[in-house]
């Protein structure tokens, strides 16, 4: 495993050198994928277009609301016990996602013909970024690290999934239908399935809460969590474009408008997306897997966002098991989540960027294959 990643971890790729292998990849395996499925010029049902499309008015907007985020002082406030290098990205403007989520968003809804589908996807993607363009205000606001309390954020986002659940039971969009048959059974690989009942819903709730809190906890590297996310929602949209072709351009574009957003966020990072971007990525991944069933990809195509949530999970509760007399307890890793322990070791940010990059490449194509 250590051969596969030695590449990556010897080169002295740049930030640039990444986005534009990440953006030549996606584009051309869209290219592949529309052209074996003999869709590729059908602008309506091709991944490629609006991939591109929304990639370049992300990329050409960052360049107006970039200076606009300068200008009204929304810098970054970096905490002062993280790893040492990050002290001079204090004063990178933040909140990002309030340029490129819309542009997605926007355009997974033209594309899509304003679907019934993609309108509940898109209502949780920009409720979730509005929980994080309220912490990311609040911290501006208060020119610290502290936004709105932890309570309140989880009770906004468990309070907002509750409200997606039920807006789509009761209407019967997706397959989150009453009177569908399989409401309570999830699909698995292998043409599986695991029957729920009635616990399904409490699942229901939880993976926007989960996902959102994932994506939120991976943004902490630059050009990271940009480029996760156009990673995995473009394996989402590969994946449901035989089936779902509504779902597949909303991905398509989301995915787009988070290649363009990185053409900013590449180390040196320029802008940051905040917790505006990164809740609202959460929420769109997990609104696209409920309604088309797809959580048991999602789990897989999320696996650096789980072992990201999971370092910091250990790194607490190891650290309250071991407290001393004292307080002090012991810590797992140097630092939690995963990546700033990796920076801690020695790697740069780009080595940590580039590896997970091809980490979750090859999380996507093993979830096609077992497809």
């Amino acid at each position: 495993m250590d051969s596969l990643f030695s590449p990556i971890r010897s080169s002295n790729l740049s930030g640039r050198h990444l986005w534009a292998l990440l953006t030549l990849g996606l584009s051309a395996l869209a290219i592949s994928l529309d052209i074996t499925a003999d869709r590729f010029l059908n602008p309506q049902t091709s991944l490629f277009f609006p991939l591109v499309v929304c990639g370049l008015i992300t990329a050409a907007l960052g360049h107006w609301v970039i200076p606009l985020l300068v200008r009204i002082k929304a810098g970054q406030f970096i905490r002062e016990d993280g790893p040492q290098a990050h002290l001079k990205k204090a004063g990178t403007p933040t909140m990002g996602g309030i340029f490129f989520i819309p542009v997605g968003v926007v355009g997974g809804l033209i594309w899509s013909g304003f679907d019934p589908n993609v309108i509940a996807i898109s209502t949780l993607t920009l409720a979730y970024g509005f929980i994080g363009w309220l912490d990311d205000w609040q911290i501006l606001r208060r020119k610290s690290n502290q936004g709105i309390s932890p309570q309140m954020k989880l009770a906004l986002q468990v309070g907002l999934a509750t409200l997606f659940c039920l807006a789509l039971a009761t209407r019967g969009v997706g397959s989150l239908s009453l009177q569908s048959s399989e409401i309570s059974t999830v699909a698995l690989p292998f043409g599986l399935a695991l029957p729920l009942g009635w616990l399904f819903w409490p699942l229901a709730v939880f993976v926007p809460v989960a996902e959102s809190n994932a994506t939120n906890l991976t943004d902490g590297v630059d050009g990271l969590m940009g480029g996760l996310g156009a990673i995995t929602l473009f394996g989402l949209g590969a994946y449901l474009a035989p089936t779902s072709p509504e779902l597949m351009v909303f991905c398509a574009c989301l995915s787009g408008s988070c290649l363009g957003f990185v053409s900013h966020n590449r180390n040196p990072a320029k802008v940051f997306m905040g917790d505006t971007g990164s809740l609202a990525l959460g929420g769109a991944l997990a609104a696209v897997a409920l309604l088309s069933n797809t959580l048991w990809m999602l789990l897989i195509i999320s696996g650096i966002f789980l072992v990201e949530t999971v370092s910091v999970i250990a790194q607490v509760s190891y650290y309250k098991a071991t407290k001393n007399p004292d307080g002090i307890g012991k810590r797992l890793f140097r630092m939690a989540p995963l990546h700033h322990h990796l920076e801690l070791c020695g790697w740069s940010e780009t080595q940590v960027v580039g590896t997970f990059y091809l980490i979750n490449v090859i999380l996507v194509l093993v979830s096609l294959v077992i497809a």
